[in-house]
């Protein structure tokens, strides 16, 4: 948004004033009469524009950042209008401004662009959070804005982490408060990393083998920490069907990672025998 805000000309009320009144049939050139007839309707309609991008205001997004392209959406708007379809104007422009300023926050906002449907779904949680904090009195839990948005909870705690895309912390920055060591520090690991490559490449590999539906079952228990339940609903069969079918999965893998081991090493696979 560096470019907007070295251009103070995108605030319409930089714009000339100039009411059509002033502007006789007779006189002025078709093209001036709409240029006042667009002015007049984005003067007119500031609040709207300045409303709307309120509503995506949050960490991480400039209050004027947000405002400037809701006036390039108004403006947009304004020269698309056509008064004589019947649609107010109003009713017309929301939406245009709406799709500029989600548009701008799919684009420009993050640092680590996460699916879009979860960038859709973090605006909607922070749109309902006041609401729901006003109607229960505490702030909403993950489980509570699951209830009022009908989507799954490990989906909502997706998006609420997903925030940390938009700026994510330094690595080097170190929190004097408490004394505690840098996080770059804190996340280092103590295991060998060739050892740890070549565990990981050897589960890859595993996995590589399994099949695409079993694939997919251990990526939403594992990593989206679906529950049993949800996996049941999600591919229509019982929780203990799930349970069955994930054990016959791990023995699968243990048996595929077993497998690759002694290909990799067969002497001290042979030692160990006779031993």
């Amino acid at each position: 948004m560096a470019e907007l805000q070295q251009s103070p000309s995108l605030d319409p009320r930089n714009a000339p004033d100039v009411p059509p009144d002033r502007l006789p049939m007779g006189r002025a050139p078709a093209g001036q009469i709409r240029q006042a007839f667009e002015s007049r309707l984005v003067l007119d309609h500031l609040e709207l524009a300045e409303a709307l991008a309120s509503r995506f205001a949050g960490r991480g997004r400039e209050r004027e950042d947000l405002n400037q392209v809701a006036y390039l959406g108004l403006i947009k708007a304004a020269r698309g209008f056509d008064d004589n379809r019947g649609v107010g104007f109003t009713a017309y422009a929301a939406p245009t401004i709406t799709g500029e300023l989600k548009r701008y926050l799919r684009d420009r906002c993050w640092v680590v662009r996460p699916p879009r449907r979860i960038q859709d779904l973090r605006t909607e949680i922070l749109r309902s959070e006041p609401e729901l904090t006003q109607l229960l009195g505490h702030r909403p839990t993950a489980a509570e804005l699951a209830r009022r948005l009908d989507v799954p909870e490990t989906v909502i705690r997706e998006a609420a982490a997903a925030g940390s895309s938009l700026r994510p912390d330094s690595l080097d920055v170190i929190d004097n408060g408490d004394g505690r060591p840098a996080l770059a520090d804190a996340l280092a690991s103590q295991d060998l990393p060739l050892e740890r490559l070549e565990e990981l490449m050897c589960l890859d590999q595993a996995i590589r083998e399994l099949s695409n539906d079993d694939r997919e079952l251990l990526y939403r228990r594992y990593f989206c920490e679906e529950s049993q339940a949800e996996l049941g609903r999600r591919f229509g069969v019982s929780q203990m069907q799930v349970s069955r079918r994930l054990s016959k999965v791990l023995v699968r893998l243990q048996q595929l990672l077993t497998a690759a081991d002694a290909q990799r090493d067969p002497g001290e696979q042979t030692a160990s025998i006779t031993s």
